[in-house]
């Protein structure tokens, strides 16, 4: 399996693999003793459908049995026109189809054994995290996004469901609950936000409550993909409690109105600036993270200026930046005032330096504070490395730590900080 694109491909992938060696199936480590190799590509933007390309190449090459999946397959045509010889083309969250084609390229002989359902659902992920799929699909129409065209309208799973699922990694060794979707914020709301039973409680099918029931099965809990609606406001208490993880992700994309409202996203930041108060006035240690276009069409100097100010008021604590990249069938590929390359790469840099003091700041004040961390790794000569509570994996900072013999992956420390850069932590583990 090669498994591409972001983290709730990675679930799709899980749910695959799980699928498949529940049927007798076993992943192979390479592709010289495979029967077959699945590909889960990534559609979202041009430069991710050619690494989905190339990496079908790979698999052509190396291998020769290819079954292609995920959200470059609703374009099966253009994958077959350059690769001819691929055995399937299935879209994302086919499950079956990818099954079914996976059973007809590698037919398993007949066996009593082979339906037994394996103990718990195959990782991707280290055993001491998880991610938690929620909803697929979106109901936003962004001008540069075209995930509602490839993964459809917002179809939430029940709460009950969710929580179930939940438990059982708990109980399977997760002592951190990565939540994701397409939009967290909007959770429920094609459910009407109905309740289910769950322990004998209802629980509705809604993001605060959601939240508050995770925050009781003793695992970190991580929101990402968190649209700023006005009930966000109603999970920072639940920060406040050490209910769920003092940390957002809040894909703000810019600041400038007219950028926002051509992007067609919402467009009121001083309100964001006045929420970004009220919530670190609850829970002041939240760190928020976000992710930023440059050089959108008709983003102009004046434009950026005020992004660049806007960011030092919000003062947040981790940024992505993107430069804006033409994706087919995306709206905003017919606005005017295109960004020319040189400058989309001179904004870039200026973007990523502003945010690089900010971040270095943030992390220099940390200095001293004696902080909870999760460890990711330990290495042979007394050294670990994890992550503070304000530091997602994979995206945001981490934790370097001396002297931390007898730790070990997943076990939740308290450490003191003795220094910092811009992105990274290092500190040394207290003595229980």
């Amino acid at each position: 399996m090669v498994s591409l694109g972001c983290p709730k491909a990675l679930v799709d992938s899980e749910r695959i693999l799980t699928k498949l060696r529940a049927d007798g199936y076993a992943m192979s480590p390479d592709y010289e003793n495979a029967d077959v190799v699945l590909v889960n590509t990534c559609g979202f933007l041009d430069s991710a459908k050619e690494e989905s390309l190339e990496a079908i190449g790979e698999a052509i090459a190396e291998n020769g049995r290819v079954i292609v999946t995920g959200c470059m397959g609703n374009e099966a045509e253009v994958i077959r026109a350059r690769f001819p010889d691929v055995l399937a083309v299935t879209g994302p969250h086919q499950y079956e189809a990818v099954v079914g084609a996976v059973h007809d390229a590698a037919p398993m002989p007949p066996s009593a054994f082979l339906n037994l359902v394996p103990e718990r659902d195959l990782k991707l992920t280290p055993r001491h995290y998880s991610y938690l799929k929620i909803s697929e699909g979106c109901n936003h129409r962004c001008s540069f996004c075209i995930i509602p065209s490839i993964r459809g309208d917002l179809v939430s799973r029940r709460p009950d469901a969710i929580l179930r699922e939940a438990e059982k990694l708990v109980a399977a060794g997760t002592r951190e609950l990565l939540v994701i979707s397409q939009d967290t914020s909007a959770y429920g709301l094609d459910l009407k936000h109905q309740s289910w039973p769950w322990k004998g409680e209802p629980v509705r099918a809604h993001m605060t409550d959601l939240a508050r029931e995770l925050g009781k099965l003793g695992a970190w809990v991580r929101l990402h993909y968190v649209y700023p609606y006005p009930h966000v406001d109603q999970v920072i208490p639940l920060m406040a409690e050490g209910l769920i993880l003092p940390y957002l992700d809040i894909p703000f994309q810019h600041a400038a109105p007219s950028v926002l409202k051509a992007m067609k996203r919402p467009a009121n930041d001083a309100k964001v600036l006045e929420r970004l108060r009220a919530w670190r006035a609850i829970a002041p240690d939240i760190a928020v993270r976000s992710s930023f276009v440059v050089g959108f069409p008709g983003e102009t100097e004046a434009d950026f200026q005020y992004l660049l100010d806007w960011l030092d008021e919000a003062q947040l604590d981790r940024v992505g930046a993107f430069r804006f990249e033409p994706v087919e069938g995306a709206a905003a590929n017919a606005l005017p005032g295109a960004v020319p390359e040189e400058v989309k790469e001179e904004r870039y840099a200026r973007l990523m330096e502003k945010t690089a003091a900010i971040s270095a700041a943030k992390q220099q004040a940390k200095i001293g504070r004696t902080l909870d961390v999760i460890i990711d790794v330990v290495d042979d000569e007394g050294g670990a490395t994890g992550r503070s509570k304000a530091d997602a994996p994979e995206i945001d900072g981490e934790v370097h730590l001396r002297d931390a013999q007898g730790l070990a992956q997943g076990d939740i420390v308290r450490v003191e900080i003795e220094d910092a850069d811009e992105h990274d932590l290092f500190g040394v583990p207290l003595n229980a």
